[in-house]
């Protein structure tokens, strides 16, 4: 056993810009410094539907830069937002990556310590108290699953 590394623990959260992801995102940080662990702040990115369309075409890879570097602005400027610009006391490492929401954080929580949500994201329905994107984390991570509420409207 000596001979084993020590293991840090990775704290995965996801991060849409949401209240309750920002919350989320708190958490993990503090988390993360009481274990000596590692936060990987997660975003998911993906090519809009066009609806009505006729004819279909697929996007340049250009355009599918652009979208991965939106998306990762948006998550660089959310942790800026709640953790300063460089936090001093966690690493944390931020990650866009391509797909649904849910499958993105699902896929981050192999080898995890723990993935942490928030209850709520910016879609759907506002009264639900937990929404699609949760649910479906806590059904299906491969670990264990915090669902952070966001402040009470």
């Amino acid at each position: 056993m000596a001979d084993q590394q020590e293991k840090t623990d990775r704290i995965v959260v996801g991060v849409d810009g949401s209240e309750s992801s920002k919350l989320a995102l708190r958490w993990a940080a503090r988390q993360a410094e009481l274990t000596k662990g590692v936060v990987e702040a997660v975003t998911a990115w993906n090519i809009p539907h066009l609806y009505g369309a006729r004819a279909w075409l697929p996007p340049s890879s250009s355009d599918e830069a652009a979208l991965e570097g939106q998306a990762r602005r948006e998550l660089t400027q959310a942790v800026e937002e709640i953790l300063g610009p460089s936090p001093h006391s966690v690493e944390v490492r931020v990650e866009a990556r391509y797909g649904t929401a849910a499958g993105v954080l699902i896929d981050a929580s192999r080898d995890a310590a723990v993935l942490v949500v928030g209850s709520r994201g910016l879609g759907g329905f506002s009264g639900l108290l937990l929404g699609s994107v949760a649910q479906h984390c806590v059904q299906h991570a491969a670990c264990p699953v915090l669902v952070v509420r966001g402040g009470e409207e």
